[in-house]
């Protein structure tokens, strides 16, 4: 009995061992989850989508992306296609012929189905999210549901987005989901959902970013070592550009400035909230007491479209040409702040008596 006992005691120390082991991992995870570390944090997004279960035919194909800096969480997931919805009513047993015939589902009656579906699953899954982060670190939503198929005119797969939404966490809180309209809830808010799911007519993703791809910088506070009337020309490139940054976050967008290098014609990147103008802003603050050449702007509107962005916000101490305002009001997604605007933006929304750079040269009439 000695060697039986001494292997079964062994056997027992191994085993707590592996449990103190597994534990401290645990616990490793958790505070490194509350920390908002970006990595602990989709893996654990990673599981809680894994872990949800659906029924037979639902992929489960899913990227995520966290962005520390303003507890925003994009998530994408594959959504099943309409095969998913039976294409039988019900069934019925024909005596005569002692055999069981299915009854067809009306086709309206299908794709009814299918975009209630569709709906139910992407509420669904941001209610999974933001119940199973009982610490909060994510502060928002945003869902992309696309289909893995192929497509018939050309053979190749596709990947389309047949519903997109963006959510906070207060909003999605107030919602009982027990008692909506699938459909209707979505669009309360103010998501995009395909008008045509079953012909896999696509919609474009509200967001389709990741915010990693940029060299992101520790944030500055440049404001709170400012004069009561500061000289923005006073301030280094880099000063300015992270004024410039807390102008934006005191306006309303989640703000990060990028590093010095490799960031493309990028000083910030923010990320609009408002419901009706949502997405991806490019900022480029320009520190100089000349007019910004022309060919400022039409990089920017290149970076504008490379990155899928939807404003690019050109910020001055000085001012534009009629030919650089003219070309930012037919891009249409192009914003030109002059030194004039920053004083008042900077009034309003910090208040502080800011001094932009030199007087704009007096236009001749037209």
């Amino acid at each position: 009995m000695r060697p039986a006992q001494a292997r079964h005691d062994e056997r027992n120390q191994q085993e707590a061992a592996r449990i103190e082991e597994s534990n401290a991992w645990i616990e490793a995870r958790r505070v490194a989850y509350r920390e908002r570390d970006v990595e602990a944090v989709e893996w654990f997004i990673d599981q809680v989508l894994a872990a949800s279960a659906y029924p037979h035919g639902f992929p489960k194909a899913h990227q995520v992306s966290y962005q520390a800096d303003t507890g925003d969480l994009l998530v994408e997931i594959d959504l099943p296609l309409e095969g998913v919805i039976p294409a039988a009513r019900a069934y019925r047993y024909v005596k005569t012929r002692d055999e069981v015939t299915p009854v067809p589902r009306p086709e309206k009656e299908r794709h009814e189905l299918y975009a209630s579906v569709l709906a139910q699953t992407a509420l669904r899954t941001v209610h999974e999210l933001f119940a199973a982060d009982t610490d909060g670190v994510v502060r928002s939503v945003a869902l992309n549901g696309h289909v893995a198929t192929i497509d018939r005119a050309t053979g190749r797969e596709v990947h389309p987005c047949l519903i997109t939404l963006q959510a906070g966490r207060g909003e999605f809180s107030e919602l009982v989901l027990t008692q909506v309209d699938p459909q209707a809830c979505l669009k309360r808010l103010r998501s995009l959902i395909s008008p045509n799911p079953y012909e896999l007519e696509p919609v474009r993703p509200l967001v389709t970013f990741d915010l990693s791809k940029y060299r992101l910088m520790d944030s500055m506070d440049v404001v709170a070592g400012l004069d009561s009337r500061p000289v923005l020309m006073d301030l280094s490139p880099t000063e300015f550009e992270h004024l410039v940054r807390q102008l934006f976050e005191a306006i309303g967008l989640d703000s990060v400035n990028t590093r010095p290098s490799q960031d493309e014609g990028v000083d910030a990147v923010a990320m609009n909230t408002d419901p009706v103008m949502r997405g991806l802003c490019i900022i480029q603050a320009k520190r100089t007491a000349k007019v910004v050449p022309f060919e400022s702007v039409s990089a920017l509107a290149g970076v504008v479209e490379h990155k899928r962005a939807a404003k690019g916000i050109l910020v001055t101490t000085s001012w534009f040409g009629r030919a650089s305002e003219a070309f930012a009001n037919d891009h249409g997604r192009l914003e030109l702040l002059d030194g004039a605007n920053l004083v008042h933006l900077f009034k309003e929304h910090l208040d502080l008596d800011v001094i932009p750079g030199p007087v704009p040269p007096k236009r001749r009439p037209r």
